[in-house]
């Protein structure tokens, strides 16, 4: 049985049309909402509305890009982490209804004719606004039931990859699933650190304050961190991810400080715009870090034993080697030639 190239396949194209469709119309639905907004009000009276739009603006393109990246990786386990992503969405398009009236309506029971953008009424700028916030989520809902039926199908083909490119051993395969997994991880840290950011820049801190600085400092430290964190896992640097996993540990008391803060008396009046959001972006990358940093302890107990030239393979050389070219690199793994002409069909990749 071949290996099918990347999009080669039904499932595969139907799984990247309906991320990519479902993106299209939520974020049509985004930018008539900002503009609807943005033409009643000014951007600095109501700044949490274009920040909730522009985070889910980030999600949906970030869904995109991970989506291309697990079909091409042939990654199950990321395939499952976009499905949890995706159902996050439509928790956080139901919380963003909620926040956006605390934001608009500053007047309830106003006379709407006079007070248009700040009441209400039937006739209001938020009844309008309303109306497309609850066609958010009923357009990710719709695409997550495709999403799963789909996925069902994947797994079947994917599965077939793994085998191809592990062989048989259950340890090899276990192995693996960890690297796969911590992989994911970090991918998803990225996005919820900048969520919190965002948030944290735009509408809480001020540029006086040490904790702004702090912040600042902080973005480049995490990315750093997720980037050498990748690095030393796919090419086992036990110095490197040392260092890796002693940094996750500061990055998770930096998210309880910073948990314990929208909550403290003293400042709590600062986060009561945003306290929804940016608490649940709090704690889901608090969890997330928690669970990298329990991952990648697994992961580096298993540097030396055999997955390490696995991880380094690109998937468009392993189309190019020559029919039946042994891989001496990983034990219970062989390349085996699928195809015509002395050469392999795509074979997986587990980068």
């Amino acid at each position: 049985m071949a290996i099918e190239a990347f999009l080669g396949t039904r499932p595969q194209k139907a799984f990247l049309f309906t991320v990519i469709l479902q993106a299209v119309l939520v974020l049509a639905v985004v930018g008539v909402i900002y503009g609807k907004v943005s033409d009643n009000i000014p951007a600095k009276q109501v700044p949490t509305i274009p920040c909730y739009l522009a985070l889910f603006a980030l999600a949906e393109v970030f869904e995109t890009i991970i989506t291309v990246d697990a079909l091409k990786l042939r990654n199950t386990i990321q395939l499952i982490g976009i499905l949890l992503f995706h159902s996050a969405m439509i928790i956080m398009s139901a919380l963003q209804i909620y926040q956006t009236k605390e934001a608009l309506v500053t007047q309830p029971g106003a006379d709407c004719a006079t007070n248009y953008a700040t009441c209400d009424g039937p006739d209001s700028l938020w009844a309008f606004v309303l109306r497309l916030l609850i066609v958010i989520p009923i357009i990710l809902a719709l695409a997550l039931m495709v999403l799963i039926w789909v996925t069902r199908a994947l797994f079947l083909e994917f599965g077939w990859a793994v085998f191809h490119a592990i062989g048989a051993d259950p340890k090899m395969k276990v192995m693996y699933q960890y690297y796969q997994i911590m992989i994911c991880l970090l991918k998803f840290d990225f996005f919820c650190f900048t969520g919190v950011t965002m948030q944290l820049l735009i509408l809480v801190l001020t540029s006086h304050r040490a904790e702004f600085v702090i912040t600042i400092v902080a973005i480049p430290v995490v990315l750093v961190l997720l980037f050498i964190c990748g690095l030393a896992l796919q090419r086992e640097w036990t110095f490197l991810m040392v260092i890796s996993l002693c940094l996750m540990v500061a990055a998770e008391t930096y998210f309880i400080y910073k948990i314990c803060r929208v909550f403290e008396p003293s400042t709590a009046y600062r986060y009561v715009a945003v306290r929804g959001s940016l608490t649940t972006f709090l704690i889901v990358a608090a969890v997330l870090l928690l669970a990298t940093f329990a991952v990648g302890i697994r992961c580096f107990a298993d540097f030396g034993r055999g997955l390490r030239k696995s991880k380094m393979k690109d998937p468009e050389q392993q189309r190019t080697q020559k029919l039946g070219a042994p891989d001496v690199g990983t034990p219970g793994m062989s390349e085996q030639g699928v195809g015509t002409g002395g050469r392999v069909q795509r074979t997986f990749s587990i980068e």
